[in-house]
């Protein structure tokens, strides 16, 4: 019987242990910004992990073509472009769908089931691609819609509309994509908050939003 315990309270024993490392596995919180924009930095530095990684981001975004389209460019009118944004912007935005701060249910799953490479590597891959140059199909709209920018947006968005790792490049963005945010800013609905944006967009009067958009998604 004493023999039969100890065979016991050792497999026991051995089975805790076993399903620990497990445990702690399952529970680990998400990389924080700041692990994922060293993991970039490093990418950046070292040719070979950023080809490794592109390769692991280009693996991923096969998936995410169903929504955002092939290399990133989007078919689908209410869905970005993604394809030419920049990097650290990108990461951001991804943290942001992790933690909460910005909303969108199945956005958030798919992210937090990536691990820090493939991360860092779909916005490596999504970062090198190209949107392709539509001219605008109002030109006195668009005219427009550039004095507008120049007067405002042009600050955080930069001159050529490509933004920066802060601010999002809008250069070539969807016109429908571009409407509902900024009209969720305006609004503040949509799971999806900024103050600036907020300030600016309560400015903006229908119109102004229409030449602003056939501005940005001509650039």
């Amino acid at each position: 019987m004493a023999r039969y315990l100890r065979i016991t309270l050792a497999t026991l024993c051995l089975s805790v242990c076993v399903a620990l490392p497990a445990l702690a596995q399952s529970s680990k919180p998400p990389p924080t910004q700041t692990a994922l924009s060293v993991r970039l930095a490093e990418a950046r530095s070292n040719p070979a992990l950023g080809e490794s990684l592109f390769k692991t981001g280009r693996q991923v975004a096969s998936f995410c073509a169903n929504c955002h389209g092939e290399g990133g460019v989007s078919s689908k009118p209410d869905i970005p472009n993604l394809a030419g944004q920049n990097p650290g912007y990108l990461l951001g935005q991804i943290q942001k769908f992790a933690d909460g701060r910005r909303r969108f249910e199945f956005m958030e799953g798919l992210i937090k089931a990536m691990s820090t490479d493939e991360k860092v590597g779909i916005v490596l891959f999504y970062a090198s691609q190209t949107v392709p140059k539509k001219p605008a199909s109002n030109p006195t709209l668009a005219a427009q819609g550039k004095d507008y920018f120049n007067s405002s947006c042009f600050r955080c968005h930069g001159a050529d509309g490509m933004g920066n790792e802060t601010f999002a490049r809008l250069a070539g963005q969807r016109a429908d994509y571009l409407k509902t945010t900024l009209q969720h800013y305006k609004n503040a609905t949509g799971g999806r908050t900024d103050p600036l944006m907020a300030a600016n967009t309560k400015l903006m009067t229908d119109a102004n939003m229409d030449a602003v958009i056939a501005y940005i998604s001509s650039l």
